[in-house]
């Protein structure tokens, strides 16, 4: 081998280490609290995600493209590597664990809050109690005279899977069971349907959109009677810090970026002090209650 083809090869390999190193940067070019990074976010749970991202976007130089999915389609992207970062009503499940595991991916999970499954009904209706086993009779095709017909926000969401892992029934198909396309969909649905009851995620309820407001204004949350209990209870805060409200769900945060990227800043952001606190004055439920700061002084100002 001559110095000339010695020279030649040196040049081209010091050439693909160059291109390769900027690639990677490329690839990384978010940090833990800079740059930009695409979220998938849980419909269901699009509201409260909205506000913690726009905080956190005015105290860091960082942008946040949050796509909103079904719990299905989030999880397919996850596993075909679509989506880096997602945030879901569930952890994950073993078996997708260990699909992250044959791919050497070891996903960071990070539980920040609890929110809950909300049955919703036209205002005009007097009765806002309803039973959980009727849902779960109605479900499996029963006649229940206090349920004429459930409207779900989509055939692959997380409620949808939720009401499906209480009943032990795949929910498709069924006579008087309907799935539109959101959450959104579901209550301006409920506020024109008098019988219709929908199910959605609280969050949707405790902050609405603005052009949602007045849909929101004419349906009601109902209370629920968990199976062999003798109580209702509402997916209020309080009950579902207590864990009196039967469908009650945490939130988690999934980072798969397999680096110290946005991914793992956000997921902090969001169990911080400052994330946590935004939680609880949305009405869901943190993870880790703020602490509270108590200033005694010694006069008392007259201003």
């Amino acid at each position: 081998m001559n110095k000339l083809t010695k020279t030649l090869i040196g040049f081209v390999l010091l050439t693909l280490l160059f291109v390769f190193s900027c690639q990677k940067k490329h690839e990384n070019s978010d940090t833990i609290l800079e740059g930009k990074a695409t979220i998938y976010v849980d419909e269901s749970i699009v509201p409260i995600i909205e506000d913690e991202t726009a905080v956190f976007e005015t105290e860091y130089k960082a942008k946040l493209n949050l796509v909103s999915k079904s719990e299905n389609e989030i999880i397919n992207s996850l596993m075909n590597e679509t989506a880096k970062i997602a945030i879901l009503t569930r952890t994950l499940s073993d078996d997708e664990l260990k699909a992250f595991q044959t791919k050497k991916i070891k996903p960071r999970i990070t539980p920040f809050a609890t929110d809950a499954v909300t049955f919703i009904k036209n205002k005009t209706t007097n009765d806002t109690l309803l039973v959980l086993q009727d849902v779960i009779d109605f479900l499996k095709g029963k006649s229940v005279p206090t349920i004429k017909g459930l409207v779900f926000d989509n055939a692959n969401s997380s409620t949808v899977r939720c009401l499906a892992d209480i009943s032990g029934v795949a929910i498709a198909n069924q006579k008087n069971i309907f799935s539109l396309k959101s959450n959104e969909e579901v209550i301006k649905y409920v506020a024109q349907n008098k019988e219709m009851i929908g199910i959605i995620g609280i969050n949707w309820i405790f902050q609405p959109p603005l052009d949602l407001e007045e849909a929101v204004n004419k349906v009601n949350v109902l209370a629920v009677k968990d199976r062999n209990k003798s109580e209702y209870f509402f997916p209020t805060q309080d009950n579902l810090a207590l864990g009196k409200y039967p469908l009650a769900r945490h939130l988690h945060i999934v980072n798969c970026q397999g680096y110290s990227g946005l991914g793992m800043g956000f997921a902090s952001f969001l169990g911080g002090e400052r994330g946590q606190r935004i939680i609880l004055k949305s009405g869901l439920v943190p993870e880790r209650t703020p602490s509270r700061k108590i200033v005694i002084r010694n006069t008392i100002s007259k201003k």
